[in-house]
């Protein structure tokens, strides 16, 4: 589809998006579309990541979460960033998840058999849900 501005139709949406179009006055119509860049990038940023050993951990230990888990988890890690935590460990029921916090990454994952006798080095706070 097709963008006239100015009456030349651009082929193209421009990088600061169609908003940057909507000037009074320039006559440019613009089409209405859905979600914007900046939205869905800024929701994808902001969204909890599981590293790769993260994943493996969760498989082997047959660790499954549910929609509702990963907002707890989200709501967690929200609040580890208001203490200006590093890595944190959050307590989810009997699953420990080590998480950077910079990076919203689970970096490891331990289920509650794997919890016994278990030390955790490297963090600087933890959340229990």
């Amino acid at each position: 589809m097709a963008i006239e501005v100015n009456g030349v139709k651009v082929p193209f949406i421009p990088a600061g998006g169609v908003e940057t179009l909507r000037k009074e006055g320039t006559g440019v119509k613009v089409p209405e579309f859905g979600t914007r860049f900046e939205d869905i990038f800024k929701s994808e940023i902001e969204k909890l990541k599981f590293s790769n050993h993260a994943l493996k951990r969760m498989e082997e230990r047959e660790v499954k979460l549910n929609e509702e888990d990963v907002k707890l988890l989200n709501d967690a890690l929200f609040r580890a960033e208001q203490k200006n935590t590093r890595d944190v460990l959050i307590l989810l029921r009997d699953i420990a998840f080590i998480v950077n916090v910079k990076n919203r990454t689970v970096i490891t994952v331990v289920d509650s058999d794997s919890l016994k006798e278990h030390v955790f080095t490297n963090i600087d706070g933890a959340v229990i849900i």
